[in-house]
């Protein structure tokens, strides 16, 4: 054979292997199948509705399922390990709620860690926390609540659905916001904690806005303040703590979604446009609003942030006030 031949027999071997590497080793379009969302919280509930609701519309937009995997317990740690030990393909995501910045200062000794083992991919939402009393207090106004406190200090009860719960660490931060104590009564959920604050055998209760919202209205318990910093639309004449007996004091049940650490950065980046597209979604904002919803979106550097600063403020609560789990 020829040099001039040998020599073309190499460039076309060479041709052949140019045009077949890329073709091994193309990443395939994302999503290319159903992608499983992860909850660390019973079907039914708010964030369930929520969840669902968002993952129904962010599958629309993204053009694969996005599946809801109710996976309850441990306040939320056995679907956050879950996630953290899942490939990291973006078929396996989690959809956390502010548990995920509380658990550390509770479980010492978790499987996971959330700033290790997690990315953010995006906050999603925000059900405020509404402070309610029992009626038979007789008291009018957040104002009147706050006053009627510092004249029986730790004489009343308050409910919470559950030591270490968001319930109760709000029901703390408002104390120590306010200067005030009350003695602790924790319950295994929401429900029979707003009921017995209903039935007047608790005082007052810090409550999500879906969990307090239907009683409130319907004159079971009274309102007094919630603890966002503006008025909520669904329930305009409900003032905020801020505006009446705590300035700025912000306290809700927040939610995202996280990715296990090492997905790669661009389907990072797909699914929190497609959070923030669903997140204008006019059917969705509705689905949102009877929940007492507020939708939120960021880039993951923001939730990143968003979630350190939590983990501090909890952590900080936590300790000051020696909660332990039972």
């Amino acid at each position: 054979m020829s040099l001039k031949a040998i020599a073309r027999s190499l460039l076309a071997a060479v041709g052949i292997g140019m045009a077949w590497t890329p073709a091994s080793h193309a990443q395939e379009a994302y999503p290319a199948k159903p992608i499983r969302l992860v909850l660390g919280f019973a079907a039914g509930g708010g964030t369930d509705v929520i969840a669902r609701a968002l993952a129904q519309r962010m599958g629309e937009l993204l053009g694969q399922p996005v599946i809801v995997d109710n996976k309850a317990g441990a306040n939320g740690n056995i679907a956050a390990e879950t996630v953290a030990r899942a490939t990291p393909d973006g078929y396996t995501l989690l959809y956390n709620t502010s548990s995920i910045a509380i658990s550390p200062a509770l479980y010492p000794k978790l499987s996971y860690d959330v700033s290790k083992d997690l990315v953010p991919v995006s906050p999603t939402a925000n059900l405020p926390i509404i402070l309610v009393a029992a009626k038979n207090l007789g008291l009018k106004s957040a104002q009147d609540f706050v006053a009627y406190l510092k004249a029986h200090p730790g004489q009343l009860n308050y409910a919470s659905a559950g030591n270490g719960n968001i319930t109760h660490l709000s029901a703390l931060l408002f104390l120590q916001a306010t200067g005030t104590k009350a003695t602790h009564i924790p319950y295994r959920s929401e429900a029979p904690a707003i009921t017995d604050v209903a039935g007047g055998q608790v005082a007052f209760y810090l409550g999500t806005a879906p969990g307090v919202t239907p009683l409130m209205k319907d004159g079971r318990v009274l309102g007094l303040a919630v603890a966002s910093l503006k008025r909520m639309p669904t329930a305009p004449e409900l003032p905020t703590m801020s505006e009446t007996v705590a300035k700025d004091l912000e306290l809700g049940a927040w939610s995202g979604i996280m990715a296990p650490a090492g997905t790669r950065p661009e389907i990072i980046d797909k699914l929190n446009a497609a959070v923030g597209t669903a997140l204008k979604d006019k059917a969705l904002l509705e689905k949102f609003a009877m929940q007492g919803a507020e939708p939120r979106h960021g880039t993951p550097s923001q939730y990143g942030a968003f979630i350190q600063s939590e983990l501090l403020r909890w952590s900080q609560i936590i300790r000051a006030n020696g909660v332990r789990m039972d």
